[in-house]
């Protein structure tokens, strides 16, 4: 197997991972964002927007990603939404841990107590996450701007006779 077709079928694997593993922290988040305990209502502190709503958009757009990861062939696309979700979160949370917010990220919602996870133990869980997401997106996309860069330059018919002209 070629060293093109080995690595668009671990760019492959890493998208439908991608995908599945943000359409579920999405569910998570989504199911955790219709129950009724009160700190949904509370506001977050880096947005300003109660939890409630900052998890169902979250979780929408969670599911928007994981859908062309899952189900379309565009693999680009996907890899720079990969990206941009990844870079939010890792955003997200430098800002939380800059403003001197030190509780675990509820990032697992409702789905953590489910499996019988605790607060510290799904947080680390959702860093692992992270840092999969964002080496593996950010990994895929330098390696093809690289591939790119490498490439030689093809030369049209056109081209060619003015050259040897």
């Amino acid at each position: 197997m070629s060293d093109s077709r080995q690595f668009k079928g671990m760019e492959a694997c890493f998208v439908v991972s991608a995908g599945g593993l943000l359409a579920a922290t999405a569910l998570g988040k989504g199911f955790s964002a219709i129950g009724s305990a009160r700190a949904l209502d509370m506001p977050d502190p880096l947005v300003g927007v109660p939890f409630r709503q900052l998890l169902l958009l979250v979780s929408l757009a969670e599911l928007l990603i994981a859908f062309f990861c899952l189900f379309t062939d565009k693999r680009q696309l996907s890899l720079l939404a990969v990206v941009w979700m990844s870079s939010n979160f890792l955003v997200y949370r430098v800002g939380l841990w800059f403003i001197g917010w030190h509780h675990p990220c509820a990032c697992m919602g409702s789905l953590a107590g489910m499996l019988h996870l605790s607060d510290q133990a799904a947080d680390n869980i959702m860093k692992g996450v992270l840092a999969y997401l964002l080496i593996g997106s950010y990994g895929i996309l330098l390696r093809e701007w690289r591939r790119r860069r490498a490439a030689p330059v093809p030369v049209t018919r056109g081209e060619e006779a003015a050259v040897v002209t």
